[in-house]
Order: C-alpha cells, then structure tokens, then sequence
C-alpha cells in the first residue's frame, strides 16, 4: 500500500482521506548545528522519523511532504541558514493542512524537529481546528516530545542537564543512526548554555527545578561558539538506533491515539 502522498495519484489520495487515514506533515529548518553535523539535521530527523513510523502502518497514516523551511532569524550569524517569518510558516502549514482538509483528511498531526517552530507549528494547527470549523482535528508535536522518545531518552542519555538542546547528544545520536558518513565526531563539542536557570531548557528534561518556567531567545551567535548547546561528544551510533527506534513507536502510539479521538460537533451557548 503506498503511504506517501506524493507518490499518490489523485483517485488514491481521496481513497486515502475516505479510508480515515492520518495525514502526517513534518515540519523542520536548515540551520547551524554545530562543527560536525550537516544543516539540514530538523528536516532529517523529522522526515525520518514520519517516513518510518507511517511504513509501518501505512493503513492507517499518510505522509505529506514536509514543510522544509523554518522560523529561525537567530540563528542568521551563522552562514548556511535559511529562515522565513514565522507569519509565513505559520501561514504556509496552516494553508497546507486546510488543502488536506479539504480533500477530506479529518485528522492531522503536524511532526515539528525544529524547536523554534514550536509556538507556530501549534497556532498552525489550532488555526486549522477553527477555520474548519473544528470539522477537523489538527494536533502538533516535536519528535522529542512523543511519550516513547522521551522514555527511552532518560534511560540512555549520559549528559547531565543541558546536554539536549542543539546539535546535542540527543541530535547527534539519531543522526549517526540515519546518516553516519555525514557527521564528523571528531569537530563535536560540548558547550552549554551561558543563561541564568530560569531562561536554560533540555529537550528531555525539560526546565530546571531552580528556575522559573520562563523563556528567552537571544542570537544564537550570543550563546554558543560553534552553534551547540549541549554535549554533542556523548553521541554514538547505539543510542542513536534506540532513539530512533523509541520516537518511532512513540509516533505510531500518539498517531493511533489521535486515529481514536472523537470529533465531537460544536454547541453555541449564546
């Protein structure tokens, strides 16, 4: 059965829509990461992972090609970066996930690998919710965020807090797993963040406990040398295979827990 929708013909994409079947859009950003990792890490990491997990069930997902290009004007002291506004992104995934609407997709869940994107990729799906007049469900998550990831994450990271941030153990393990020949070890550093506990966050861990949950985005360039922020030496290619592997079950498990939730018809209380 094929499962990407860019392989489709256009009978097959409203089979696939019909047949209730997820559609699945990765979302990323070509940037900085480091001395030893090619810019394009968000977009293969994200795509990878979304390629996978709906291969293993293509009955019940779709992968839509991804949304490449990302919101990250911080990161423009470093060459190689590529950014939009974040209007544009959000626009830009929103107007993608209404065509799917459109053609009858009633779920869709919007698989971010770019931390920025965050805040927008989840507008985007919210803005899709009400201009479908909630006809559809649209959520967003960040691969790392998926309940399988983080568990295995916490059992095979080695860096303390703060060594999952960019270009990290955790981004460096995955893509050794997927694109060894492109990652040169011997350039990774470990450099951490230079913020105060309460601006400082790891991708697994969260927030630290001395600190208040508050944000701040200065220019990358203000923060780290080589564009990491984490402890890129610990990566190798094990953990990254177990990563993988995690965030892919972690993907078919949210995908099938979106497949089941109910699209409940609204009520005007006026």
């Amino acid at each position: 059965m094929k499962y990407r929708y860019a392989e489709m013909t256009w009978p097959e994409c409203k089979e696939a829509a019909d047949a209730g079947r997820v559609a699945i859009l990765p979302t990323g950003t070509y940037e900085d990461h480091g001395y030893h990792l090619p810019i394009d890490v968000d977009v293969v990491l994200a795509t990878t992972v979304c390629d996978r997990a709906v291969a293993r069930i293509p009955d019940e997902a779709v992968l839509i090609p991804p949304v490449t290009h990302g919101y990250s004007p911080h990161h423009m002291d470093f060459p190689g970066n590529i950014t939009i506004s974040w209007q544009t992104f959000v626009n830009y995934v929103k107007d993608v996930c209404l065509s799917l609407a459109a053609h009858g997709f009633q779920r869709i869940l919007i698989v971010n690998g770019h931390g920025s994107n965050t805040p927008l990729v989840e507008m985007a799906a919210r803005l899709t919710i009400v201009e479908s007049d909630g006809r559809v469900l649209c959520a967003s998550v960040n691969h790392w965020g998926l309940r399988k990831a983080r568990e295995v994450t916490r059992n095979v990271r080695e860096s303390d807090f703060g060594g999952m941030s960019h270009a990290c153990e955790l981004e460096t393990s995955l893509y050794l797993a997927i694109q060894p020949e492109l990652v040169q070890m011997d350039k990774a550093v470990d450099e951490r963040s230079p913020l105060p506990p309460s601006f400082q966050t790891d991708l697994n861990l969260g927030k630290r406990a001395d600190g208040s949950l508050a944000t701040l985005m200065p220019f990358w360039s203000t923060m780290s040398e080589s564009g990491v922020r984490g402890d890129a030496t610990k990566a190798t290619v094990a953990k990254g295979e177990q990563l993988l592997e995690g965030t892919i079950e972690g993907l078919i498990e949210l995908i099938r827990e979106l497949k089941a939730t109910e699209i409940r018809p609204r009520r005007d209380h006026h």
